[in-house]
């Protein structure tokens, strides 16, 4: 391995894309030295046809030149650059990539859903304690399932739909339809049904990450701080019955109402609804009464698994 001071991991969504750089330590552990996130709504309008849209791509690209300019300042480091569902989807993937790779001089690797939900897992694993259960990753245009059995990754599955997908193709970006959403419900519980394994997890644990999983425990922390203080999102646990008492006063709100509850940044309030119909259809259907919240995912997993040395950065192999 090449000696480094400094390891910066990108990952492009569908929704956000992220910049975490971490100081690598002699004793094998890292410190995060700088994070930035911005969101770019890559996936936005992409339709049947699934092709980026110009207004969307050069977003994406202010966004990375930015994060070259914040990469540049930081001496003796490696970056890994992955990018996951919409750019996966894309039929003018290669030529978006080639216009990133000249523009910016970040050179992208294109995971699978597969490596995208194991990464969660290595994430997710590493940081909190799940014996049994399944971690879900909701993004802007897929959503990653992983069962765990004894710690160990018994299934990696990605499904090409998320938050975006959902709260453009169903209309829950404002004021909210009952027949939208009713049909926005009807689609997530079909998509869950074909997977079978999951009525193996009856009654186990939920790890949910992702912007809108997330926002979900935000809003939560925040109605429950004391004294101005709350609760940290990683391992924040909260009821199944609060959550959806979150979920229907979200719905009931219009797009500018819930860009004003505290927790839901005003770039997530039009797609949050969408975001969290498979969470909470996992819930249900699973009957599952808790959820946990993890803020370690895929840039951790890339991260860890660099520091066992059981990576190929180059090649994101050995996964």
């Amino acid at each position: 391995m090449t000696p480094m001071t400094n390891l910066a991991v990108i990952d492009l969504g569908s929704n956000s894309v992220r910049l975490k750089i971490s100081e690598l330590q002699k004793n094998g552990q890292a410190i995060t030295r700088h994070y930035e996130k911005r969101y770019v709504r890559l996936s936005s309008h992409m339709g049947p046809e699934k092709m980026l849209k110009p207004v969307p791509i050069n977003r994406t690209i202010k966004a990375l030149r930015d994060f070259r300019k914040i990469c540049n300042q930081y001496d003796q480091g490696k970056i890994v650059a992955v990018a996951t569902a919409a750019v996966r989807q894309a039929r003018n993937q290669q030529a978006f990539l080639k216009r990133v790779k000249k523009e910016t001089g970040f050179k992208f690797r294109v995971i699978t859903g597969e490596q995208e939900a194991y990464l969660d897992y290595v994430g997710v694993i590493k940081t909190l304690s799940l014996d049994r259960g399944i971690i879900i990753d909701t993004g802007g245009a897929s959503m990653e399932l992983i069962a765990v059995d004894n710690g160990a990754a018994e299934e990696t599955v990605s499904i090409p739909v998320g938050s975006v997908i959902l709260s453009q193709r169903y209309h829950l970006g404002d004021r909210i339809k009952a027949a939208d959403l009713f049909d926005a419900m009807v689609e997530v519980d079909e998509i869950l049904s074909h997977q079978q394994w999951l009525n193996r997890f009856r009654r186990t644990r939920i790890v949910a990450l992702g912007g809108s999983n997330r926002a979900l425990a935000k809003v939560y922390r925040w109605r429950n701080a004391v004294d101005g203080k709350a609760e940290p999102v990683h391992g924040l646990t909260i009821r199944s019955k609060t959550a959806f008492g979150i979920m229907h006063q979200l719905i009931e709100a219009d797009q500018a109402t819930r860009a004003q509850t505290r927790g839901v940044m005003k770039a997530r309030a039009d797609v949050i609804i969408g975001g969290l119909l498979p969470l909470l259809a996992l819930m249900r259907q699973l009957a599952i009464d808790e959820v946990s919240f993890s803020s370690s995912g895929l840039r951790e997993g890339v991260l860890f698994k660099y520091l066992e040395h059981a990576i190929d950065l180059e090649n994101l192999e050995n996964l």
